[in-house]
């Protein structure tokens, strides 16, 4: 192997792909931040792979893609082949390769990563996938041998589909459920456009039905559907709710006329920026429409550092707010959410104000929104899961003006009321239990419902979710091998 193989990283920097110019991104343009790469720019960033002995990226990947491998076949230009070892680990490459926080999953563990700048890992995989899907590149189930059996999927959101997407390779048929009027959840619905284009989920969704998966849309489990009636009809049930339970921070004043919790305000104008009925079906936990305010020319403060955080203060320059402020009450190095995204959110014009705790929201007269009071803190002690805590500081309170504040403080996941009648365990804190020693992964106390991603860990990354449901079908796959194909659903 010559020099320029070998050492490629020392003669190309990392790149990534172009961005829509940064005055387009502040005077409202929602499209995709990161444009594509060709063929030669695809070729030139996979070539400088080092094909570590002990790929690093592939481990700290959830999924534990063939990083190394799909790099290699695309400076070899083996595209179709490409993709379908990304599919092989992958239900949603295309979307992962877009969303996920690269930063702190394969790029930050790429052996270039000191000194050199990580190969463009995120990039590439979504290359593979957008250029195989153009050529044509479809699933081959052409040797998969239809089972008979039928399984319910709740839940078009990354672990519904990474769970239907493995259950239709094992020749079982699946058939999604979802409350929305769209799949994938918040991919669909959370996550601005300027991240990822709602056509990649449309054509994800062809994708999927082309593999005989089914999805039931608008309908509600509970409402419309009984969970029973699942239990007749199907061999077995996956669960895959996600979270969307809002974090209620309790601060005084946030009933305030200018107060929007963060997944209502995102929700609402995706639906207005993909030209579509902003209200649709109601969001989970606000069923009560809530008014989206102009924000052009406002004071805008978001509070919380992770990813949805970072979603509303950029999406907040695109609705043409005058000044945009993101508190976080800890340090820049203790925020959860990707530096990449903060970095692009600092590019765009957004204040940061680190080590801020929000005590209050200050209102006027008739209950309308002048600003949040803020205590600057320091880094304690660690917590229970390491974290250090952020201790307020006496005597040092101050008032941030604002006319618009949105809380971001997180989502968690909320037991369904209609899980109860099958004696579902569930935690304090809302998540479904499933798994432990005496179980399948994933099965929940009733042998035949299973359940993964944000509904059993808590709100946490798409890839998670996605390596959960993929995981969840194969143990649903192992249940239903157990037990002959009958004429109706297994014994529970």
């Amino acid at each position: 192997m010559s020099r320029k193989q070998v050492f490629q990283f020392l003669d190309l920097p990392r790149e990534m792909p172009r961005r829509i110019p940064l005055e387009l991104r502040t005077s409202g343009d929602w499209g995709e931040l990161y444009g594509k790469f060709g063929l030669a720019e695809a070729q030139h960033q996979s070539g400088r792979c080092l094909d570590c002995g002990n790929p690093y990226c592939s481990w700290k990947c959830p999924v534990h893609n063939a990083i190394p491998q799909w790099l290699q076949l695309v400076q070899e230009n083996r595209i179709l082949e490409a993709a379908e070892l990304c599919h092989s680990t992958n239900p949603l490459p295309e979307v992962c390769g877009r969303v996920c926080p690269q930063d702190r999953l394969c790029e930050g563990s790429c052996t270039l990563n000191d000194g050199f700048g990580a190969v463009t890992i995120g990039a590439v995989e979504k290359y593979i996938v957008d250029t195989a899907f153009a050529q044509g590149w479809r699933p081959d189930l052409s040797e998969v041998v239809p089972t008979g059996r039928r399984v319910a999927v709740i839940g078009a959101g990354p672990a519904g589909i990474g769970c239907a997407d493995r259950l239709a390779r094992a020749g079982i048929q699946a058939v999604v459920y979802d409350r929305y009027e769209q799949i994938g959840g918040l991919l669909q619905f959370g996550i601005p456009t300027f991240k990822l284009d709602k056509a990649v989920i449309a054509k994800r969704r062809e994708v999927l039905e082309g593999m005989g998966i089914e999805f039931r849309l608008g309908v509600e489990i509970g409402r419309d559907v009984s969970i029973e009636q699942l239990l007749e009809e199907y061999d077995a049930v996956f669960l895959g709710t996600g979270a969307y339970r809002y974090t209620d921070g309790g601060l005084p004043g946030q009933d305030g006329e200018g107060v929007l919790p963060a997944l209502p305000f995102l929700v609402q104008n995706g639906r207005i920026v993909a030209g579509n009925d902003p209200w649709g079906r109601p969001i989970a936990g606000w069923e009560d429409k809530i008014q989206l305010p102009d924000l052009a020319g406002k004071r805008v403060v978001v509070l919380g550092g992770g990813d949805t955080g970072m979603d509303c203060v950029r999406s907040a320059i695109r609705l043409g707010a005058g000044k945009v402020t993101c508190a976080y009450r800890r340090d820049e190095a203790s925020m959860p959410g990707s530096a990449r995204e903060v970095g692009n959110a600092r590019e765009e014009g957004v204040r940061f104000l680190f080590n801020r705790q929000p005590l209050a929201v200050e209102t006027d007269a008739d209950n309308r929104v002048t600003g949040v009071r803020m205590v600057e803190t320091r880094l304690g002690e660690p917590d229970a899961r390491g974290r250090r805590n952020a201790v307020a500081i006496e005597g040092s309170e101050s008032v941030i003006a604002a006319d618009v504040v949105v809380i971001a403080f997180g989502f968690s996941p909320e037991v369904p009321e209609w899980m109860s009648t099958l004696g579902i365990e569930g935690t304090p804190n809302g998540r479904i239990v499933a798994g432990g020693s005496d179980r399948l992964p994933y099965q929940t106390s009733h042998p035949r419902v299973f359940a993964g991603g944000d509904a059993v860990r808590g709100a946490d990354l798409v890839v998670t979710a996605v390596a959960e449901g993929r995981d969840a079908a194969q143990a649903i796959v192992e249940l239903l091998a157990q037990v002959a194909t009958p004429a109706g659903p297994v014994a529970a």
